[in-house]
């Protein structure tokens, strides 16, 4: 049986197209006909181009310069929240236009309904943070994610891959089985980041001077 398109006499009443593979609706409708179609089909070329590029630049990334996956995202987390900070925090002093964040980052048809509403929430407060309006807790998070970038060198996407299918398989059976320890030892922990976050916010973050800011009075 042929594989190969034709068109019938257009004559004949009982005439129909055939397509490749025996297919019958349009390569639009099986991509299904939004967004990632009119990607993958060139409708929209600014935005498939710039998708093409991005691909390529990642993969001249992570196997032509061998960046580190989670090295990568810690970078892109620093590098957005600086940009935030300095755009949220120089609007406020030189009047410019304050920066547009959407409210909802990840729309819920993407993925589960319940892990893009907490990714939404997590995302929310990183920019929150981002926007300068705790200085301490952005410093703090800056440690944090730029600790998290150093560790992330020795930890390759190939491992990353198999440590997430190993919690995957093995975190929520020991979760069941122990879970009045589990949160426990959670808000143990939970209780002793707080109180050293506390202690070094009074011994260090507190004993910074800050000096107000003239304004100047016009007459």
């Amino acid at each position: 049986m042929s594989t190969y398109t034709y068109l019938s006499n257009d004559n004949d009443n009982g005439a129909r197209r055939m397509r490749l593979f025996g297919r019958e609706r349009p390569i639009y409708e099986i991509l299904g006909g939004g967004k990632a179609a009119n990607i993958l089909l060139w409708r929209d070329k600014a935005v498939s181009g710039a998708v093409f590029m991005g691909v390529m630049a990642l993969w001249f990334l992570f196997e032509v310069a061998e960046y580190n996956l989670v090295t990568f995202l810690c970078h892109l987390t620093i590098t957005v929240m600086l940009v935030i900070f300095i755009w949220s925090n120089g609007a406020k002093a030189f009047k410019w236009t304050p920066p547009e964040i959407p409210k909802f980052l990840l729309e819920e048809s993407m993925l589960c309904k319940d892990i893009c509403e907490k990714l939404n929430v997590f995302l929310s407060w990183l920019i929150n943070i981002a926007c300068g309006n705790d200085i301490k807790l952005f410093c703090l998070v800056i440690l944090v994610v730029s600790m998290l970038s150093t560790i992330g060198k020795y930890i390759t996407a190939s491992n990353l891959l198999f440590i997430g299918i190993v919690c995957m398989g093995t975190l929520p059976y020991l979760y069941e089985r122990h879970e009045e320890k589990v949160n426990y030892l959670f808000a143990t922990l939970i209780w002793r980041i707080s109180k050293a976050y506390n202690t070094f916010d009074r011994n260090i973050f507190s004993k910074i001077p800050r000096w107000p800011l003239k304004h100047k009075k016009y007459l």
